[in-house]
């Protein structure tokens, strides 16, 4: 169990913080940079939770719970020191990955095909839900530039690739299976 019950210590003054198996970096270090912005995609969600409910509520609580578990998992490298920690770090693993795919397609059933990109915006949901979209894109980006400098799981990598497509998939749910959607026209403004 967590117990915080100090907030500020001090430590990073000096523009450094702590990673998940105790060494320094400073904050803008590429890793901190990555599990960060998954921690702003999920202040994102918080934002579409408010105009959520139902299955599509319980849905964004589970994402929220993940994304919480994904930044656990980025700021520990050392995938091949997992096996000694003292406590076993907290990993994604392909089962968020494939609980992702299932309910895109369950979303993606009821949807008709597009015929032209999708604007954000429509319902307030889902103009949320594309900016969590857009969050994580981000997100996903600085996953993949600290993959290529070092240890990143590659669960979590794909967790983050999916999840964008979620929130692109549930937007459209969120206007009406896609009725509601809000459509580029190509140069409609010349």
């Amino acid at each position: 169990m967590v117990v915080l019950n100090k907030i500020y210590t001090r430590t990073g003054d000096k523009g450094d913080t702590a990673l998940g198996n105790g060494n320094r970096v400073a904050k803008d270090d590429l890793r901190v940079e990555a599990y960060g912005t998954v921690d702003e995609t999920n202040a994102s969600v918080g934002m579409a939770r408010l105009h959520a409910t139902g299955q599509m509520d319980v849905a964004l609580m589970r994402i929220s719970n993940d994304l919480f578990d994904l930044g656990a998992d980025l700021c520990r490298p050392d995938l091949d020191g997992d096996a000694q920690a003292e406590y076993p770090p907290l990993r994604m693993v392909d089962a968020q990955v494939e609980r992702l795919e299932s309910e895109i397609d369950a979303m993606n059933a009821a949807l008709q095909p597009l015929r032209s990109f999708v604007l954000p915006g429509g319902s307030a949901l889902a103009a949320h839900l594309h900016l969590c979209r857009t969050v994580s894109r981000r997100a996903e980006r600085l996953a993949v530039a600290l993959a290529r400098q070092g240890d990143v799981n590659p669960a979590a990598v794909k967790y983050l690739n999916r999840l964008s497509d979620w929130f692109f998939v549930a937007s459209r749910a969120a206007n009406d299976n896609g009725a509601g959607d809000v459509l580029w026209v190509p140069g409609a403004n010349r």
